[in-house]
């Protein structure tokens, strides 16, 4: 992709952000995106076919600079489920204008099904941490759920507690399910 297209993208993802912190989702018309973002609506669908696409790819965006490509190279990460909790928190809040406007906009429903996603994707990866007789699914989505939970409280806490004790907090609540010494804090 060129500089002029990522230059329009960003444009559209900007108006997109702001239109979801003043409204719900399912309200927001491509039309007002296309307005904001001062593009054509051929431009607009040159670069996406509809809301919903737009809406995926924003999520994949700020997913994968929160994620990354290689989730075992996260910077600072020691391997540990502690580590990438607070690795992740630690990217929400260095990245807070985006992910705050979203996490606590009237559309956070949507993004937070794309964000428990790849949070299951990351507990399954320390499933073999916790206790094993729990049923599979039911234990990953707790998690996925309970942590996504969290840090929209640690965000609208405006980011408090340092992403550590965040991290720390969430983890106490599974240390009865839990079979490594990791979590007792």
């Amino acid at each position: 992709m060129d500089r002029r297209q990522q230059k329009t993208r960003k444009a559209i993802f900007e108006a997109f952000l702001y239109l979801l912190e003043r409204k719900r989702y399912d309200h927001i018309t491509v039309q007002e995106i296309i307005d904001e973002a001062d593009v054509g609506r051929s431009t607009f669908y040159a670069h996406f076919e509809t809301k919903e696409m737009l809406l995926e790819a924003l999520c994949t965006d700020l997913l994968f600079h929160v994620f990354g490509e290689n989730p075992c190279a996260w910077n600072g990460d020691d391997g540990t489920l502690s580590g990438r909790l607070t690795h992740i928190l630690w990217h929400v809040r260095d990245s807070q204008s985006n992910l705050s406007a979203i996490l606590l906009s009237e559309g956070s429903e949507v993004f937070m099904g794309y964000f428990k996603q790849h949070l299951r994707a990351l507990f399954e990866a320390h499933l073999h941490e916790f206790t094993p007789d729990l049923p599979r699914d039911y234990l990953l989505r707790q998690l996925a759920g309970g942590f996504a939970e969290t840090v929209k409280w640690w965000v609208k806490g405006r980011f408090q507690e340092p992403p550590e004790a965040v991290a720390g907090y969430f983890l106490k609540l599974y240390a009865g399910s839990c079979q490594t010494k990791e979590f007792v804090l």
